[in-house]
């Protein structure tokens, strides 16, 4: 009898503590299928590309991230306690997804995708939690934002989130399968598609009536994600966009600077289900606005831009333009290179590629730069591709290529 007087006291001792002390130093220990839970769904939120500048110190924070208002630094997530979210409660961590508010009540900038973020559920946030937690913890400040004024006052985010923000989770539509609410699920919330290929209205929010409708994402363009018959997503199948997930290439397209990071820590590590969960929601959006009305360019543009074509092009994309699937994308009917806007075309003509490798795709290839071309000669060359084959796009000016250097 006294055993259990003593083991009862001990209970209710334990509970006052609990009462006492923050909640989070007595909640149970997370489940093994918990924490991988978790890290599923950090790979598919991307967070390690963002939350990593030091591959030595994974998720410690500190990495630039440039915005068309100035540079932002990724904060740290590992655990340490001073300079991550060691400290923080499950409600903190809750909060500044849910939210956008961080736990000494200071408000985030966007660039933290808390608007998409916001439609996850609560299990699903707190697995990712449990994921976090098992980091090893890392001493890491990251640097204070480097914004123009008068956006380097954290507190008009007070005024963004109350024009721009809806807190509040995706509801699923009973009308539509549950593969297809998954992958809406995953693009519309935990992915952040639209971060990066939705448009932005003057004050970086996103233009929801233009939705994945393409971006100007750090001196690339993020292209439409919609059904736009030459720019959009039309002519691919949903196996098309699986695979182009999954390797970074498909028989259509491969993956430029940008989105190759996406793919090398993120999409190619995606269960076989989840992306073809996001390949049906995609396949399913009808087309936004209108592709631009495209007039034949100039012949002698055409003409002196095949010159260059035949020869500095032909050895690895052939005089048809058919390349060599997955390891020189083909250029007759490619969506990205008929974007309305040219700058990932004129970044990958001055910069050179390299194409992903990743375990599903191996085999590596690359396109030398050319930045001794003139800028006449860019354009030329551009404006060509953009409108043979069967291709159409705006034509390309001398100005736009001055630009894209100088965008660089």
């Amino acid at each position: 009898m006294g055993q259990r007087r003593r083991t009862t006291a001990v209970i209710l001792a334990t509970l006052l503590l609990c009462g006492a002390f923050a909640a989070r130093e007595c909640r149970a220990e997370p489940s093994d299928d918990t924490v991988a839970r978790g890290k599923a769904l950090a790979i598919a939120g991307d967070c390690a590309s963002c939350h990593t500048a030091d591959p030595a110190k994974p998720f410690a924070g500190g990495k630039r991230v440039d915005t068309p208002f100035g540079a932002v630094f990724s904060p740290n997530l590992t655990p340490d306690r001073d300079t991550g979210i060691g400290g923080w409660s499950d409600d903190d961590f809750l909060r500044a997804l849910r939210t956008g508010v961080s736990p000494d009540g200071a408000h985030y900038y966007p660039a933290f995708p808390y608007p998409y973020f916001t439609k996850l559920i609560r299990d699903d946030m707190l697995a990712i939690r449990a994921y976090l937690a098992t980091l090893v913890p890392v001493a890491n400040k990251a640097p204070p934002p480097e914004l123009r004024w008068p956006l380097n006052y954290r507190v008009l985010m007070r005024a963004w989130d109350y024009l721009f923000f809806t807190p509040g989770i995706i509801q699923p539509d009973q009308g539509k399968s549950p593969q297809w609410n998954r992958g809406r699920y995953l693009v519309e919330g935990l992915a952040h598609c639209g971060a990066c290929h939705t448009p932005k209205n003057v004050f970086g929010a996103d233009r929801n009536d233009q939705a994945f409708g393409g971006n100007m994402v750090q001196g690339m363009f993020a292209p439409r994600l919609d059904g736009a018959g030459r720019s959009g997503l039309k002519s691919w199948s949903v196996d098309d966009i699986v695979e182009y997930l999954q390797s970074g290439r498909n028989g259509r397209s491969h993956a430029g600077p940008l989105m190759s990071e996406v793919v090398v820590n993120s999409t190619s590590k995606m269960s076989d289900a989840d992306l073809r969960a996001i390949a049906v929601y995609l396949k399913g959006l009808p087309a936004g606005a209108p592709e631009p009305e495209v007039s034949p360019p100039p012949a002698a543009q055409m003409s002196d831009g095949e010159q260059i074509y035949r020869g500095a092009c032909v050895s690895c994309h052939e005089l048809d333009g058919s390349g060599s699937p997955r390891v020189y994308p083909p250029l007759p009917g490619n969506a990205n290179l008929q974007s309305a806007n040219p700058a990932s075309t004129l970044r990958i003509i001055l910069d050179g590629a390299q194409t992903v490798t990743t375990p599903r795709a191996p085999n590596a290839g690359s396109m030398p730069s050319y930045p001794k071309l003139t800028d006449q000669q860019i354009a030329d060359v551009a404006t060509y591709i953009r409108n043979s084959w069967g291709n159409a796009a705006p034509a390309v000016t001398a100005d736009d290529v001055v630009k894209a250097r100088q965008a660089k």
